[in-house]
């Protein structure tokens, strides 16, 4: 008996609109085992697929996505153990992260690493997140 979960996504999930791209590029959105839950990258991508046009809106939509994951696996912000965020013009954007990252982290901090990156899966995309968090406390 295998003690792997993979999360599937409601259709309608107002944050992500459905599992079109988990299916289309086979992953799931997070994978829970042996008591933690990860969580693939979030980028800055709405539920009707459009990307904002600014750093700070992709950052924002970005950890709503992975908040709306955690709270689907019963977990919050405090349940994050490991943070990787992916920044492709990290100069400009850093700041800026970390405000909006407080906005969601408030205390119980996760180990926390931050990449600068040439690109990511679209050309428009500025950031991407991915995190690990655990089941127990």
């Amino acid at each position: 008996m295998s003690n792997i979960q993979r999360l599937r996504l409601p259709e309608d999930d107002p944050t992500f609109g459905s599992n079109k791209v988990f299916d289309l590029f086979k992953y799931s959105p997070a994978v829970r085992a042996n008591g933690l839950v990860f969580i693939a990258g979030q980028v800055g991508i709405r539920p009707d697929g459009t990307i904002p046009e600014t750093a700070e809106e992709q950052i924002r939509v970005a950890f709503n996505r992975l908040q709306a994951i955690l709270k689907h696996e019963g977990l919050g912000f405090e349940n994050l153990v490991e943070l990787v965020s992916y920044h492709v013009r990290i100069d400009e954007q850093l700041t800026t992260f970390r405000e909006v990252k407080d906005e969601f982290i408030k205390s119980d901090f996760p180990a926390w690493t931050i990449l600068g990156v040439e690109s990511l899966a679209r050309d428009t995309l500025l950031i991407e997140i991915k995190a690990i968090a655990a089941v127990e406390k």
